[in-house]
């Protein structure tokens, strides 16, 4: 996927988040320069606003290489996940409602339908209670993240990390979808999540290439006919 293509994910991602509710004034989407330790960077500004022309290029160490416009100040999430994952080629965070309200529960994403079988039992949280501005909050929370997809920042919001900008909106998504219905299996009783042996056999139906990309096929759409 050429450079051009990416800019165009991200701008396309950033809508689709904020067409979904999962993003509104705060929130960002990056996506590293492939073979580089450099990533484009929308400037701070709603999701809803970010355009081709307004993405800047930092890279892990903080620096600003490109663009006219001031970084969210909340970059290092993204330099320093890139810095500790060499796979991974996109990082989103944003402050879905749900996935907030369950991590002040003392909760995470725990499996309980298709869609969010993808997670198993990995979503890590990060406790502390602050945004990541330094390289060394930046570092720990890549920490946390470790070599999984996903994370709550506990009071604050998600990290999803994928490999491009197609995969961690839907992922996105699906973590918002498995934190609303786990809150309303809570709220009805005692949720039968599945067990280790259960998502052995649904995570490799729900994660297949297939059905992600059609899932972005049909937001990506939406998002452009707004």
């Amino acid at each position: 996927m050429d450079i051009q293509q990416i800019k165009q994910d991200i701008v396309t991602d950033s809508h689709v988040l904020h067409q979904q509710g999962i993003a509104a004034a705060f929130g960002h989407v990056r996506a590293r320069i492939p073979g580089t330790d450099r990533f484009i960077f929308p400037p701070r500004m709603s999701p809803a606003l970010v355009q081709i022309d307004s993405l800047l290029e930092l890279d892990v160490d903080g620096r600003q290489l490109a663009g006219a416009g001031r970084p969210n100040t909340e970059f290092w999430i993204h330099a320093r996940i890139y810095k500790a994952r060499p796979d991974v080629q996109s990082v989103c965070h944003v402050h879905p409602p749900s996935c907030l309200v369950l991590g002040s529960l003392g909760e995470t994403i725990r499996p309980l339908h298709a869609s969010g079988a993808v997670f198993k039992n990995n979503v890590q949280v990060f406790d502390h209670i602050t945004l990541i501005r330094t390289r060394e909050l930046g570092d720990q929370v890549a920490a946390t993240l470790g070599q999984y997809e996903a994370m709550l920042l506990r009071g604050h919001g998600v990290n999803v990390a994928g490999k491009d900008v197609r995969r961690v909106c839907v992922l996105t998504l699906w973590m918002e979808e498995a934190a609303s219905y786990q809150l309303r299996a809570m709220s009805a009783g005692k949720p039968r999540y599945f067990t280790t042996e259960e998502l052995a056999v649904i995570h490799p139906q729900v994660s297949a290439e297939e059905f992600s990309n059609r899932a972005w096929e049909y937001f990506s759409s939406r998002a452009k006919q707004s």
